[in-house]
């Protein structure tokens, strides 16, 4: 037997018993759910030798990432009056925290209060490595970030030695992401929209 041939046999079989595994947890769902995983089944197969060849990989310490851009998710309890002082100054900034775009390498962030405001989800999407990113916001943004985050219980500061532990002990790796451009970094980003910008404006004139 043909030793690629063998592989992908070992392959599909796998992404088989993949299929069957799921058909069996979907087996009390209700018939239109299961018509419906039925129906989706060809698109999702497609979808798995697209992930093989793109692969999710480690962001570092703790995280996955794809291609270039990495994932962050923190859940934390918040401190006594943290929410309220949290929620005092994300409206003072009508809920957009541009600041992070001193960083460099944020592509997007999220600050959700949850249970009754006594925990809440930050989560990001960044370029690199998670070591990097966090010495980012420590030298970058790091009065804007204990001002977020001393809201959280046990929040150390983020010029603490102990800032990293503290992160890594309430940050939840992401189980599966979707990224539309993981080549992308926010560099390339607005490189490639200056140029657009440029482009644009060039044919204008001569049209």
């Amino acid at each position: 037997m043909n030793t690629q041939t063998g592989t992908a046999n070992k392959q599909d079989l796998t992404v088989e018993q993949k299929i069957q595994k799921l058909r069996d947890v979907f087996a009390d769902a209700p018939q239109y759910v299961k018509t419906a995983l039925e129906n989706a089944l060809p698109g999702l197969k497609a979808l798995v030798a697209e992930t093989d060849a793109s692969q999710s990989q480690s962001a570092g310490r703790v995280g996955i990432r794809q291609g270039t851009v990495s994932e962050l998710t923190v859940i934390a309890p918040f401190a006594p009056g943290g929410a309220k002082r949290l929620r005092t100054v994300l409206r003072l900034l009508n809920g957009n925290f541009s600041a992070g775009a001193k960083v460099g390498t944020v592509h997007d962030m999220r600050f959700v209060f949850l249970d009754n405001d006594t925990k809440f989800l930050f989560a990001t999407a960044y370029d690199g490595d998670w070591d990097p990113y966090i010495d980012d916001f420590a030298t970058k943004i790091p009065n804007e970030m204990d001002t977020f985050f001393t809201t959280f219980e046990g929040w150390p500061g983020i010029r603490s030695p102990k800032v990293k532990d503290w992160i890594v002990k309430h940050q939840i790796p992401a189980v599966g992401w979707y990224v539309a451009h993981p080549d992308l970094t926010v560099r390339d980003i607005s490189r490639l929209k200056r140029v657009g910008k440029a482009v644009d404006e060039f044919l204008d004139k001569i049209g």
